[in-house]
Formats: C-alpha cells, sequence, structure tokens
C-alpha cells in the first residue's frame, strides 16, 4: 500500500472524529470537493472552509447517524478511488437511506487536491 492510499484510508475508518479530523489534515487549503449533480449537496465547493460549510456541516447537523462506509480502495499514482455505502436519516423526515458510492481523490505531496462524488442519489433524494 502506499502513502497515498494510507491518506485516504485515514479518513474512513476510524472514528467520525477522527476522520474528520484526518480529512482537515489531510486538505490542502485550495482542495477542490465535488459533489454528485442530483446528490442534495451538489456542486463543487473550493478550499477547506467551503467544504466544511457547504458539505459537512449540513450532513452533520441534517441528518442523524450519517456515515460513508469504505469497503474498497484502489490506488492509481496519484489517484485513490474509495468505493462503499452511505446510510443515514434524514431528521426533517425520519426516513432513513443507504446509496453506494465511488469517491476519486487526487492526492499531490500528501494532500488532498481534489475528490469527485459519484453516487445513487436518487436513494439519498429519497429520504428528504
Amino acid at each position: 500500500m502506499g502513502a497515498n492510499l494510507d491518506l485516504i484510508r485515514s479518513t474512513y475508518e476510524g472514528s467520525s472524529e477522527d476522520n474528520g479530523r484526518n480529512l482537515l489534515a489531510a486538505l490542502a487549503t485550495d482542495a477542490t470537493w465535488t459533489e454528485a449533480e442530483g446528490f442534495p449537496y451538489a456542486g463543487t465547493y473550493t478550499g477547506i472552509d467551503a467544504i466544511i460549510a457547504g458539505v459537512f456541516h449540513r450532513l452533520g447537523t441534517e441528518w442523524i447517524g450519517y456515515r460513508a462506509e469504505a469497503h474498497t480502495f484502489m490506488e492509481d499514482g496519484d489517484r485513490v478511488a474509495a468505493f462503499g455505502v452511505y446510510s443515514g436519516t434524514y431528521k426533517a423526515t425520519g426516513k432513513s437511506m443507504t446509496a453506494s458510492f465511488a469517491h476519486l481523490y487526487v492526492v499531490r505531496d500528501g494532500k488532498i487536491v481534489s475528490m469527485v462524488q459519484y453516487v445513487d442519489s436518487h436513494m439519498v433524494v429519497q429520504a428528504i
């Protein structure tokens, strides 16, 4: 396993707090984070503050028990892919969901410079 794979793995395999702390430390200051079209938070967020406000704050406040559990990782040079399943309950509706995802990261000099999400957003939208 390479250092890039280890870096990405560290953002999925601990407690939610550990994963969040590891992700914050791993993000480049000008990183881009792209949520898939059709996903509730669709769009590209640039910079750590925008990523936290646009994605992670919302996940933490709008969902109960939201998780991204990765089951497979693949590394190809500076690219790392994580495949897994989202789960959680949307607070406003009380509806639960599970949805398959793939995340494609680009890592440079030990920092995440981009992430692109691929997801079955229909399953998430149904919960909302």
